[in-house]
Order: C-alpha cells, then structure tokens, then sequence
C-alpha cells in the first residue's frame, strides 16, 4: 500500500471547530462508557483480516459516528502500516489515545486483541486434544489451502496498490528473491528497501510519491468530532519530556515481564525464550502478520521447534477465522509451544499451553502501544514530506514480495504435504483454486470463504471414509 499524508493546517487555539456554522449539529464528545462499549463491540466483530478491519473501523468511526474525519483517519493509517505489529489495532489504539489519551489507547488497542485471545485459547485446546477427530481433521483438510487462496489474495490487494511503477516492481520482486532463493532476513530486507526508498526519492522523487489508493480522502461524510481543522489536543503534542516519560515506562514494564519469567524460569526457560524471541519479532518485522508470519515460522518451527510446519498452518487457518488481528496466530503458537513443551508438567497441558498464550500476546503487542503513544505526537505534526515516506513506499514494496513468499511456503506445505517426492494432493488443488474463484471472481469475505472451504473439506473426508469402509 502506499501512503498519504493528509495536509492539515495547525491552529493556535484550543477551542474545536464547531459544525453547526455549516448547518450541521456538532458531534458530541463520546464518554469513556460510551468509547469502552464500542472498543469491545469491534473486539468481537473485527473479522477478515486488517483490511476488514480497517473498513469496519471507517465505516463506524468516519461516516456512522463522525468521530474523526476521512483525512484524519488516513493520517493516522499510514503511520500504523509502516509500524511493526498489526496495523488495525495500533490504528484503534491511535483514535483512542486521540480522543481518550492513555486511557483511551489502551482500552482500544486491548480490547481489540483480548476476545480473539480467550477464543484462541479455547480453539486451540480443541485442537490439540481433538485434533485428529476425522470433523476436525476434514475442516483443516479444507479450510488450509482457502488459507493459501487467502494469502495469494492479499499479495494481489496490497501489490495493486503499491506497486505503481517499475521502481516499485523491481523492489518486490528483489525482496521475493532475497528471502525465497537467499533466505536473507526479513529485518535486513526492510533495512534494504528502506534505503533504497530514501535514494529513490532523491534521484526519482515522482516515482516514490506517496498517494495512491487514497482517492477516498477526498470524500466528506460531514464534520466531525476529529475534525481536518481541529487542534491537536495537548496530549497529543510532541515534547521530549513525554517522549522520555513513554519510553522510560515501557522498559520498565518490560523489563519487569521478562526478569520476572527469567528468574522464574531461567534465561533458556520455555517462557523466557517466547519472551523475548516475541519482543524482537514485534520490533522488527513490518508489513502487518502476512509479512510476520515468515519470521515466526523461522523461528518458531525451525529454531525453537514448538510446533511443526503443519500445526503452523493450521493455527494460521484458525487465526483467519477467528476475531481480532491475524497475528494473533502468536497466541495459538504459543499454546502449541506450551502445551508440546509441558512446561508445567503432563498434568497441565491445558495450564502451561494457556499461560504461554497470556506471554506470547503480552510480548507480541507491548511494542504496539509504545509506537503509538511515542510515535504518535510526532505524527500528529507531519505533513507529506517525501523524505519520510519515500523510505516507508520503498518498505511497502518489499512487504508485496515477501507475502508472495508466504505464499509459496503455504502452497507447497499444502499441495506436497510429503514433500516434492510425495504424492500431489489435488483435491486440496481443487479446494484453493475454488476459494481463489470466491475471492478474485465473486468478491467473497473471509468468513464464507473458510466456510465454505470447511465444508468441502467435510466432504472430502466423509468421502474417503466410505470409500475406506467399502474396501
């Protein structure tokens, strides 16, 4: 995706701009009960990924509510998608901290990732003690290559907005190669794409412009609480006073989180070592949990061995189907880890696979709320100055080949589940090149996809069931 930056004229004053000059009632300061029942609410309705995220979030916030206006909104969009970490609940955590400061952003942004944490939990111990019930093994069948389609989908939506010229295909393409055929780092090709950005925008500014995708912000759905012209509320400025106070906080807290499971369980401790292996993912990987997933895997299935490359699948088809943002899959990762590990003993799998969930979350979005809370005045004062988005169109570009690779990776765990020397599973074939149909062809959400991709794979094991009973 590329990105805008909004213009917005400061002013001195403190008093918002009213609407009823333009004929219009002004809209009314929501009250904390009021901004905490909404917050919940998306909790449990944010499905189909960041973007179905993102367009519920605009649909309630910008033309129902009237909350923040379209280009305020796209404002604070575009510094959540070149952050590491899932870019719809730090944009929710940014419109709380705007309207609500501290309190604000930490109701919005926990209370968008804590319903799908609880279900995820609940999912995940269903699929570890019944995971090979011929039901639950037949909706996996299905629903892992719609999740192949899903990926597939995404490289498409987000290359169709990025990549607007040649420069910008040359990145993607470089990045797929570097981490497919190179096995580079992700954090080494974000660091590359980045400079190449701020170069590219030097030697070639015009190619490295931000703004397209956003011809929306031109659209008025009436004014509003957050308005293009309303001031910046003083919380929301940028001093250095707050900016060390944010960060001093923050390595308190986690310092504090990870010396507690260090001395608890020591530095090679199961809990300890998702501690910090989350802390560096949540630090240095971009591009939203498309982009993640990748590192994770690394890490996850190769280095630390919690779980294998097809329980990596699987959690990923239920972090597709489930609430909240998509890295939440870091939470069934962490059960699976828990729970295979035993780290509190064979009599408390369900225990030690819960509480490593509980980490893996905490690590994982700690981050989150710290680029939000010191990035945030800082962007709240910017306007579209191209050598701070060059890099970040640069960054973006790199982000469409890397989901490519997911892509590939999830293709081949799917379709040669024993390898290139073992048998093609077709029908699963069959199955992604249907959902890729639904959602390329018939425009379909997510949750019909899996649906339907659920079912077929039902379908395919009661049919190999019968044919097994017949022979």
């Amino acid at each position: 995706m590329l990105f805008c930056w909004p213009c917005r004229h400061r002013m001195t004053t403190e008093t918002p701009v009213t609407t009823e000059a333009i004929g219009q009632p002004p809209v009314p300061t929501p009250s904390r009960a009021e901004a905490f029942g909404f917050w919940l609410k998306l909790g449990f309705i944010s499905f189909g990924g960041p973007a179905g995220q993102i367009a519920v979030m605009h649909e309630e916030l910008v033309e129902r509510r009237r909350w923040i206006s379209e280009n305020r909104f796209l404002h604070a969009l575009n510094y959540c998608m070149v952050l590491p970490g899932p870019e719809a609940q730090q944009l929710a955590t940014y419109i709380g901290w705007l309207m609500h400061r501290t309190w604000g952003g930490l109701v919005a942004g926990g209370l968008f990732v804590l319903p799908s944490l609880f279900i995820l939990v609940a999912l995940s111990w269903v699929y570890m003690a019944y995971g090979h019930v011929p039901v639950i093994a037949g909706l996996f069948y299905g629903i892992k290559p719609a999740v192949t389609a899903l990926v597939v989908h995404a490289a498409w939506r987000v290359g169709s907005r990025a990549l607007k010229n040649a420069w910008l295909w040359a990145i993607a393409a470089g990045a797929f190669v570097a981490i497919f055929a190179l096995a580079l780092p992700f954090p080494l090709i974000v660091l590359i794409a980045g400079v190449i950005g701020s170069v590219g925008g030097r030697v070639a500014p015009d190619k490295f412009k931000a703004g397209g995708g956003h011809g929306a912000a031109r659209q008025s759905h009436g004014p509003a609480l957050i308005d293009d012209h309303t001031p910046t509320p003083a919380h929301a400025r940028f001093t250095w006073t707050r900016f060390r106070a944010v960060l001093l906080v923050f390595v308190a807290v986690w310092g504090a989180a990870l010396s507690t499971l260090t001395a608890l369980y020591g530095w090679s401790g199961v809990l300890t070592q998702m501690g910090w292996f989350f802390t560096k993912a949540a630090l240095l990987t971009f591009g939203g949990a498309y982009a993640v997933l990748p590192y994770v895997y690394q890490g996850a299935v190769d280095h630390y061995q919690w779980l294998s490359a097809t329980q990596m699948i699987d959690g990923l088809a239920l972090g597709e189907t489930t609430p909240g943002p998509l890295i939440m899959v870091v939470a069934f990762v962490g059960f699976v880890g828990g729970w295979t590990k035993a780290i509190f003993g064979a009599d408390a799998l369900w225990l030690g696979g819960a509480v490593a969930a509980g980490v893996v979350t905490l690590f994982t979005f700690l981050p989150s709320f710290l680029f939000i809370f010191l990035g945030g005045p800082f962007i709240e004062s910017t306007h579209g100055n191209l050598k701070f988005t060059a890099p970040l169109t640069g960054i973006t570009a790199a982000v469409v080949g890397v989901i490519v690779n997911l892509a590939v990776f999830f293709a081949y765990h799917v379709l040669w589940p024993q390898g290139l020397g073992g048998h093609f599973e077709w029908l699963s074939a069959l199955i992604g090149l249907g959902a890729a149909a639904a959602l390329f062809r018939f425009k379909l959400g997510v949750i019909s996809v899996v649906a339907g991709a659920g079912l077929a794979g039902l379908l395919v094991q009661l049919g190999r069931s019968l044919l097994w009973a017949a022979g």
